[in-house]
């Protein structure tokens, strides 16, 4: 990612020793900056809001989910592409972003993060008066 977006993705190191045994989908995510902010959308296909865990640590924010896929009791999976069903990705917050305002939105498969940047860094209007 580019350093305009005041964010890189990276997996902490502690994060990686804890996790080493267990296999993770990296899920795609486009990333948008504007005055406001940062957006990020994650697909995660097949997760509900309940199997979802969004949180930062710091500056390391951390999108994690486990998709559900229900069969049948009658029917086996003779074959499947992937092997797992869980889903994580982690993203360092610049200085400039406010982690605290973090706003999330989850529908159809599709997380939306909005991440607004420092009042102060926000671009405004400067009204100018006659007289």
């Amino acid at each position: 990612m580019s350093e305009n977006t005041g964010m890189q993705a990276r997996e902490p190191s502690e994060m990686q020793a804890a996790r080493a045994e267990e296999v993770a989908l990296l899920p795609p995510v486009d990333i948008y900056e504007d005055a406001a902010g940062i957006t990020l959308v994650a697909d995660l296909p097949g997760v509900s809001r309940e199997r979802l865990c969004v949180q930062v640590d710091k500056d390391t924010l951390l999108i994690e989910g486990e998709a559900a896929i229900e069969m049948p009791s009658e029917m086996e999976a003779l074959y499947a592409d992937l092997r797992t069903t869980r889903f994580r990705r982690s993203f360092t917050l610049s200085r400039e972003l406010q982690a605290d305002q973090i706003e999330a939105q989850m529908q159809d498969g599709v997380l939306t993060l909005k991440v607004p940047k420092r009042a102060e860094l926000q671009p405004r209007k400067i009204q100018v008066n006659v007289g």
